[in-house]
């Protein structure tokens, strides 16, 4: 690209934008130098129009993020920065104007909050896929409920990949607590088949809790389905997978041909189908909340 030539001179142009493609640069004729260098491209960039770091692409700033998670609003929310209740990736942030990202730890007053909408999904699962939210793992539950929420939700607890039924989706850790709560937790129910009718003594000792590797294994309830042979099994448990339920079984020497979830709590699969998901209702919600 061609370069003005010094005060007083003449200089060549490229005759883009300028009559008869010459122009003194003196006195007048630095402002039009000055409009030939923008015609050019060449205009100097201002601070506030320079671009983005590409790291700041996705990224909010931190009163915006607090005041979409519904905490309080952006101007409470910079009181609370600056008094030093925010913390972002364990680190306490007062500075003001400070980003994050939608996946950064950002704690208020200790408790993580998330600027998403709550989305809670339940999902009958079929057999075949892994209940994991990793890559490269062949067909996931994720793939199920890929078109369920923009929201980014993620499975409580485990269904092996041969295992069906329900398994409850939520982006709202409120609920994952009450799943994961080592004394209370949430009840599921599992139908079992074996591959062999479960013996009476058998079924007791279920009941009564089993001494596996020394650790004390119980159930809440276990019983025979009625109306089935006596290798149905119905089982509820708290535990957030089912690998009790193999162990168990297989410390009693049982083989398990099938495990279907048809409960959580008061959740059941009715309306939906093997491989379907649903949205829960305001009404399930808030009872799931209460247990």
């Amino acid at each position: 690209m061609s370069r003005q030539q010094g005060t007083g001179g003449k200089g060549k142009s490229s005759g883009r934008g300028f009559k008869n493609g010459k122009d003194k640069v003196s006195g007048r004729g630095r402002d039009n130098a000055k409009s030939k260098s923008f015609a050019r491209g060449n205009a100097p960039m201002k601070k506030s129009a320079q671009p983005k770091k590409a790291s700041d692409s996705d990224a909010i700033r931190l009163n915006k993020y607090i005041a979409n998670s519904g905490v309080c609003s952006r101007r409470e929310a910079d009181e609370h920065i600056a008094i030093g209740l925010v913390t972002v990736n364990g680190k306490v942030i007062t500075e003001m104007g400070y980003k994050v990202k939608m996946d950064d730890d950002v704690r208020y007053d200790g408790a993580r909050i998330s600027p998403e909408k709550k989305a809670y999904v339940l999902l009958n699962k079929p057999k075949g896929f892994a209940t994991t939210t990793s890559e490269g793992k062949g067909r996931t539950v994720m793939d199920l409920v890929a078109n369920a929420t923009a929201s980014r939700i993620k499975p409580i607890g485990r269904l092996g990949r041969n295992s069906t039924g329900l398994l409850l989706f939520t982006n709202d850790d409120s609920v994952v607590k009450k799943f994961t709560n080592s004394k209370n937790g949430v009840s599921r129910l599992f139908q079992v088949e074996l591959d062999k009718n479960l013996k009476f003594e058998d079924l007791k000792a279920i009941q009564e809790g089993l001494k596996i590797e020394n650790n004390l294994v119980t159930v809440e309830e276990i019983s025979y389905i009625e109306g089935q042979s006596k290798n149905q099994i119905g089982l509820k448990i708290k535990n957030t997978g089912n690998t009790i339920i193999r162990t168990i079984f297989e410390h009693l020497k049982y083989d398990i041909i099938k495990i279907d979830c048809v409960a959580i709590a008061h959740l059941t699969k009715k309306d939906i189908p093997r491989g379907h998901w649903k949205h829960l209702t305001i009404q399930e919600i808030n009872t799931l909340k209460m247990l």
